[in-house]
This record gives C-alpha cells, sequence and structure tokens, in this order.
C-alpha cells in the first residue's frame, strides 16, 4: 500500500504539471486529470475502509474525498496516511517498555497499599503503570510555575547550575530573543565541559534557522531534529510529531509543562499578548523517568544510548520523602493503549466532586467526550477553560461546537480574557492531578509523542487548584441561551470545523 499511494501521487503531480504548463491541452488534461483523480479516491477509499478506523474518521474521510477530490487526495498524503503506525513505531515501543520497566524506580506493594488507602483514587496509578511502564516517586519534589516569566527565570538558573549534562527536549525552538539567551547559557556550559544534547521537532522548529544550529553544533552541542521531513507530502511521519517539552539537568533537576521555547511563551507577541502557561520544576527521584523518556527518543532518533548511572540515579540529598506521588507519563503513537487519553478518561470517571480542565484545544474523542457529559449529568462539578481567542483558527471554531452539549448536560465553560491560555492541566477532587504537554485533542491522544507529569495528594495539586481559580477570575462564563443565540455565520462555521475535528 506504501508505494501504491506513493505511485499514485507522483502521476499525479505530473499530470497537475502538465495542466498548468502545456494550457493549450488543458481541456484534454483536465479530462484525464479527473478521471485518474476519481480512480486515485475511489482506492484511497478502500484503503481507509480496510484499515478499520473509528467509524467516525473513516465516514469523514469518505465525505472529504468525496467532496473535495483533489484537496482530499492531497491532505490524506499529508495527513491520513496512519496505516504503518504500528510498524513505524512498534521497536521504539518494545525498547521503550523494557527500558522503563527495567530502570525506574519501583515500590513495595505495601508501600502503594498504604499510601493510596490512606488518600482514596487507588485504581489511577495502577492503570498509569500499567499503560505507561512507569513507575510511582514519593521522593520528588515539585513546584507549579504559572508564566513565562517563572518558568524561565527558573529554568535559566537551574541550566546555569549544569555540572555535568543538559539534555532538552522541545516541539518548537525559536531563534528570538529568549531562544538566543539559552543558546548563549547552553554554549557556555558546553565551554565549561557540560554536556548538552538538544533533541528538537523537526517540524515545529521547521523556522528555526540553520545559523543557530550551526553556531550550537561548533560550541559541541549536539543538536539533532526529531522526526525530519524531507520529502513532506511523501513522508508518512509528517503526521507523528514530538510534542514533549522536557529539560533534564545533572539527572537531578527536570522541567514539564506547556511552554515551548519563544518570545510568545513571555508574552512578547502583540498577537497574544500575556501568555498564560502552567509548567512543572521537578526535583529528585521523578527525575529519572524524564531522562529515560528522553534518553530513549535520542537513541530512537541517533542509535546512540546513554543509559548508565552517570545519568540515571539522583543525588543523595534529593531523595527526600514527600506527602505525595509524582508519575511521568509518555505517551504516543507507538503506543496502541493511546495513554494518556485513557488514565484522563480513567481520572474523569472516578470523580465525584469535581474535574476541572484547563486546555487549548478542546477537541476530545467521544470516549472523553461522554465521560464529561456523564460525569456533569452525575452532579460532579466539570469545568472548562480554554481561550477566547484563536490561534489555530480551524481548531477554535471546532472546539466551540462542543460547547452546547457540555452545558445542556450541566458543565460550566469559561473563556479566558486576560490573554492567550496555553496551559494543559486536569485536576480531580483536588487529589489527582496531571500537568504536561497534552491538550484534550485527538492530535495529543492518538498521534502525538507527549509527556504528562501526574501528581497524587502534592503540595502542587493545591497550588493548581488555586491557580484555576484565579484564572476564572479572568475569565468569562459561557451561558448556553447566550451561546445559542449567537450568529448563524459561527455555528456553520464551527460545524464545518468539527466536521474535520477527527483529522485535526
Amino acid at each position: 500500500m506504501k508505494y501504491t499511494i506513493k505511485i499514485l501521487f507522483f502521476i499525479s503531480a505530473i499530470f497537475i504539471i502538465y495542466l498548468f504548463v502545456i494550457r493549450e491541452h488543458v481541456n484534454g488534461m483536465a479530462s484525464y486529470l479527473s478521471v485518474f483523480l476519481t480512480l486515485s479516491v475511489i482506492i484511497i477509499g478502500f484503503l481507509i475502509f480496510f484499515e478499520n478506523r473509528h467509524p467516525t474518521q473513516t465516514i469523514t474521510w469518505l465525505v472529504v474525498l468525496g467532496a473535495f477530490p483533489l484537496f482530499g487526495f492531497i491532505f490524506y498524503l499529508l495527513f491520513g496516511r496512519n496505516y504503518r503506525k504500528e510498524r513505524m513505531f512498534k521497536k521504539k515501543y518494545i525498547l521503550d517498555k523494557e527500558t522503563y520497566q527495567q530502570y525506574e524506580y519501583r515500590h513495595s506493594e505495601s508501600d502503594l497499599k498504604k499510601h493510596f488507602e490512606k488518600y482514596g483514587q487507588r485504581k489511577i496509578y495502577p492503570l498509569a503503570e500499567s499503560l505507561g511502564s512507569s513507575g510511582i516517586s514519593f521522593h520528588t519534589e515539585t513546584e507549579l510555575l504559572t508564566n513565562g516569566e517563572a518558568t524561565f527565570d527558573s529554568i535559566k538558573q537551574e541550566l546555569r547550575k549544569a555540572q555535568h549534562h543538559i539534555h532538552l527536549e522541545y516541539y518548537i525552538v525559536r531563534d528570538d530573543e529568549i531562544g538566543t539567551e539559552i543558546k548563549r547559557i547552553l554554549i557556555s556550559k558546553a565551554n565549561e565541559g557540560v554536556k548538552v544534547r538538544f533533541l528538537y521537532d523537526a517540524v515545529g522548529s521547521w523556522k528555526l534557522s540553520n545559523a543557530y544550529i550551526r553556531e550550537m553544533a561548533d560550541a559541541g552541542i549536539e543538536m539533532v531534529a526529531f522526526g525530519p521531513v524531507r520529502v513532506p507530502i511523501l513522508n508518512n511521519k509528517l503526521n507523528f510529531r514530538n510534542h514533549r517539552k522536557i529539560i533534564v539537568i545533572d539527572g537531578n533537576v527536570g522541567f514539564v509543562g506547556g511552554l515551548n521555547i519563544g518570545d510568545e511563551y513571555l508574552g512578547k507577541v502583540e498577537q497574544y499578548g500575556f501568555w498564560r502557561d502552567t509548567h512543572l520544576y521537578v526535583r529528585g527521584e521523578a527525575v529519572r523517568s524524564l531522562q529515560l523518556i528522553f534518553l530513549q527518543d535520542w537513541y530512537y532518533m541517533t542509535n546512540d544510548s546513554f543509559i548508565t548511572p552517570g545519568y540515571l540515579t539522583p543525588e543523595p540529598e534529593t531523595r527526600v520523602r514527600r506527602t505525595g506521588g509524582v508519575q511521568m507519563i509518555a505517551g504516543g503513537p507507538d503506543n496502541e493503549w493511546s495513554v494518556i487519553k485513557n488514565i484522563f478518561f480513567s481520572m474523569i470517571t472516578s470523580a465525584e466532586k469535581f474535574v476541572w480542565i484547563a486546555t487549548p484545544y478542546f477537541i476530545p474523542d467521544e470516549d472523553i467526550f461522554s465521560a464529561l457529559k456523564v460525569a456533569a449529568l452525575s452532579g460532579v462539578d466539570v469545568r472548562l477553560l480554554v481561550p477566547n481567542r484563536p490561534d489555530k483558527r480551524i481548531v477554535f471554531h471546532a472546539s466551540r461546537s462542543y460547547f452546547p452539549d457540555l452545558l445542556e448536560a450541566g458543565a460550566r465553560v469559561f473563556e479566558y480574557e486576560e490573554g492567550f491560555m496555553h496551559s494543559k492541566f486536569i485536576i480531580v477532587d483536588g487529589e489527582i492531578a496531571s500537568v504536561g504537554t497534552s491538550n484534550m485533542d485527538m492530535r495529543s491522544f492518538h498521534l502525538n509523542f507527549e509527556v504528562n507529569a501526574f501528581l497524587y495528594h502534592t503540595q502542587s495539586i493545591e497550588d493548581l487548584v488555586a491557580a484555576f481559580i484565579n484564572d476564572l477570575q479572568s475569565a468569562n462564563e459561557i451561558e448556553l441561551e447566550d451561546f445559542n443565540s449567537r450568529h448563524l455565520g459561527y455555528r456553520l462555521l464551527e460545524s464545518t470545523s468539527r466536521l474535520l475535528s477527527p483529522l485535526l
């Protein structure tokens, strides 16, 4: 099937070139092109049908191909080919799982039973460990960072303390003011003998200049692109991106959350204004999990392994016992279980008091959407906080199409108005929470490589609750009656955008 699609594309490309270059034969060529595209759409339709996707996705693709043959054909080549996903990432999944099981910290059943019987929510951790193969740490300190200034100040401070190594993994890296400042710190540390490795997503950071990369490389910093795309339309890796944001310093300190490296995350881009985001500072045992995630991603791209005691063992003084637990979970297209989505589902269905969610993109699949509605109908306080301005228009309007059903079920929806809301977290009953890179959308659930910190009864959960309540002071609550009276044009735009939501 792989080569069938590529051959179809090449022939289609030739026809299109003829169509625009040899104008005197336009009518004849258009007829041939029409026939060829029709055959191509039929073949792709059969491929989609036999992939046994979710019926919603299958129908959406067939509608797009039928209504817009040329657009649908190209769009499918770019984003729709999932049939080789399992084969592409199977080796990575097996190696990652073996690595996590071998090197993760494990606690005795009696310790776990004692902790979770005291605090409740006993089902989430075993599910997370089963799906993500990552253990829980009771020797980890976390600190909530709620804006770009606090986050980058903390990052720069810790980077300057590095003595052995610095590992960075980011979706977006920009060659702007903060990007340059981070670069200078990394080069300075590399000149001091600190080993610096930097993994950046090839598509998310496509604007990153060669000069930036070359300057880092000249200083001895290893810069590696994740999932490079040389021929975009023919490369079926284009759709599977590394959306993770990880920093590990000396194996003892780490960062994970929603902020990439760019000036917009500091509120310096007028289009967005103040940038509200959530990041997590991590110190202690759970940094080992972040390190393993980075090292396995690095190995996947370079075939170089650095799983040694020097990279995995936190310093003894960082292993202080804390009240709660911290668990780092990696999700991605390499895992057939949709790890993060299924943990979110379990969290929502286990809620007894409240489910509070902040996300910039709300395009849930049917499981998550049903879980939220059922929770709200059951009397659970379900609140959703989203931006009131778009950075991706189709996603923004698709998100709003889900609001009426949520509101009718008794959930409350708020739009953040102070700036752009980019936080990605979920809190359940004030007992468990998740902060990380995963949005509440199908791309994060099924296509992107993500990483989230799951928190159990920690001080950071209390801080997250306080931050959410504070965010609501800068938000407007959407009322069902007012929302239903919005202009017909917006409704059409939202419905059309939602039609594409299984593809987003």
